[in-house]
């Protein structure tokens, strides 16, 4: 038996690759199986090579794998450009219907299996993705009524005919192939799960469900790839706790709805990428200036411009930080598992709040749409904190307007809603004095830029880095963010068989950055490799500007649209450690 597997199914952009993906990994979830999935897709509507690689485990796995194991093809494209990751004994089932061919220098064994042959014969080719799903599973000799549960469940809204043609569909390839075979593969015979019930979800589901949680209650947003399915998910939800969804006719309009309803009292958000954010930026500086809460989600992808817009990249980091014109308070911040995209949500929430400034929640594609497992969600960890927020203001014998803006240590002054007796302020984007009229004093100017600068100093992040190992004898330490912390962790390993030490961090709160968190690690440090998906190194500049050690620091760089690999990882720190000795 193995402790894991990595399987993959390609085609057209189009022709059921997504829905199979889904049933087959659904399936496997209801089995207890740990799961990590990755979408390679094109940014065409219909048509264009798409992938979807799974990787099962009866462990925790944070990382895509190096290689394959069983390879699903619609189209000898999907062969032609995936064989190459094929184990040594690995295995192609393919649609006899286009006469598929294992590429030389390829050693896998192909089934081909009339694949549209026997949907049609079932009604339809659109059944072909369950005739291939039912062919895959059947060779990992796993329980076919597990799988039939699921098909169900995708389907089950379309009639009782309809599930019934699609278990057929599933019974018949996995029977094509068993006979084929000759029996399940017992070299892909899978160890039992562990049978604990685990949640399946994106990055997006995540987050949409922890702002959901933390109170949002409206989303104004744009659809944009990657960021789209957490306005798609909340479009379902919020209805149902009494708030809304609107598909603004921009992403400008989308934030300052949420700047508007955040004044108003309503916790709101607004999410997008890359060329959304840039649109925003005018307004996340007005949010600053009025000191207005706001909660923004940027799902990074490749750019710059439309660049790669379903590819994995990090490059909105400095954007992020220093985007805006002029200077305001704002927090920015990359969650890296699915857990921390939910309650980091909460944490956003209470932070804009609190200090009444931006936050940033900055994910990527690999993060916002791979579907990996989760342990169950604990809601009793939900905490809402809504700051200085005044309730009734006390009548004024002079009768002057209410200091929204009023000058105080923290640089946190006192907010109220609309309609409160007595709270009556102006708000302006101009620079104003504490009841928030228009003022160009010099001195007043410099006094209301120390207040909101301020805040920075006093932001209470719950775990700004987060310390994965740490070894004062160790060789190396390898610092990354986001999505990368789990690819990183299974390099880890593999240089620790070979005899390396090495440490990891990963990066969390990356404005204001966590220096004093940060730098004891550096300090201890012999070499350090900073990991990261864009061409410039940002995370990298940020340690060097805010903590220093750059004769220390080397970059680990990969901007060609895909995420890392475990072994590229691994690779570039032996090599480093090689060469440094």
């Amino acid at each position: 038996m193995i402790e894991q597997l990595s399987w993959k199914i390609g085609g057209q952009q189009g022709e059921g690759v997504e829905s199979t993906d889904r049933i087959f990994s659904t399936a496997l979830n209801r089995l207890g199986y740990y799961l990590y999935g990755y979408r390679h897709f094109s940014s065409r509507i219909k048509g264009g090579h798409t992938n979807n690689k799974i990787r099962i485990s009866t462990k925790p796995i944070r990382a895509i794998s190096d290689d394959l194991d069983i390879l699903v093809a619609f189209d000898q494209e999907s062969i032609d450009l995936n064989a190459a990751e094929l184990k040594a004994n690995g295995v192609i089932v393919a649609d006899a219907k286009f006469k598929p061919t294992v590429p030389e220098g390829v050693s896998a064994r192909l089934f081909a299996v009339p694949i549209t042959a026997i949907a049609e014969e079932l009604g339809t080719s659109l059944m072909k993705n369950m005739v291939a799903s039912g062919a895959s599973w059947a060779l990992l000799g796993l329980p076919l009524d597990v799988f039939n549960k699921a098909v169900e469940e995708e389907f089950g809204r379309k009639g009782a005919a309809v599930v019934e043609k699609n278990v057929e569909a599933v019974k018949r390839g996995a029977d094509f192939v068993l006979e084929q075979a000759g029996g399940p593969l017992s070299e892909f015979e899978l160890a039992p799960a562990d049978g604990k019930q685990k949640l399946f979800m994106i990055g997006n589901d995540a987050i949409a469900l922890g702002a959901l949680a933390a109170g949002c209650r409206f989303m104004p947003a744009y659809p944009i790839t990657p960021a789209s399915e957490i306005m798609e998910y909340l479009i379902k939800a919020l209805p149902k706790f009494g708030g809304t969804v609107i598909q603004t006719e921009d992403e400008i309009a989308a934030v300052t709805m949420a700047i508007g309803a955040n004044y108003g009292g309503v916790r709101s958000l607004t999410a997008s990428a890359g060329p959304g954010l840039s649109l925003m930026m005018e307004a996340i500086g007005l949010a600053g200036m009025t000191e207005t809460p706001v909660v923004i989600v940027d799902t990074q992808r490749g750019g710059p411009s439309t660049g790669l817009p379903t590819k994995q990249e990090q490059s909105d980091v400095l954007a992020m930080i220093y985007g805006t014109h002029g200077e305001i308070p704002k927090v920015v911040f990359a969650p890296s598992t699915v857990e921390e995209c939910f309650y980091d949500m909460i944490q956003a929430f209470n932070i804009s709040e609190q200090y009444q400034c931006p936050v940033i929640v900055l994910t990527d594609l690999q993060l916002s749409l791979g579907k990996q497992s989760a342990e169950i969600l604990d809601y009793n960890k939900i905490v809402i904190d809504r700051g200085a927020l005044v309730n009734s203001v006390p009548e004024r014998e002079d009768k002057t307007l209410f200091k929204r803006y009023e000058f105080t240590e923290n640089g946190v002054s006192p907010r109220v809603l609309p309609g409160v007796k007595n709270g009556i302020h102006h708000v302006t984007g101009v620079e104003h004095d504490e009841e928030g009229r228009p003022s160009e004093s010099p001195v007043n100017r410099q006094k209301m830029m120390d207040k909101r600068m301020e805040k920075l100093k006093h932001i209470k992040f719950e775990n700004p880095i987060h310390v994965h190992h740490a070894d004062d004898q160790a060789d190396l330490l390898i610092i990354g963010m986001g999505s990368t912390g789990g690819t990183i962790d299974e390099a880890r390993s593999r240089l620790a068989e070979e005899g390396i030490k090495s440490n990891h961090i990963t990066v969390r709160l990356l404005h204001p950055f966590p220096v004093d968190e940060l730098k004891p690690h550096l300090e201890k440090a012999k070499k350090i490799v900073v990991v990261e998906n864009n061409a410039t190194g940002q995370l990298a500049s940020l340690i060097k500007l805010n903590v220093g050690y750059s004769e220390k620091i080397h970059s680990l760089l990969k901007y060609n649209g895909n995420p890392f690999l475990p072994s590229e990882i691994h690779k570039e720190c032996k090599g480093l450690i090689a060469w440094q000795h």
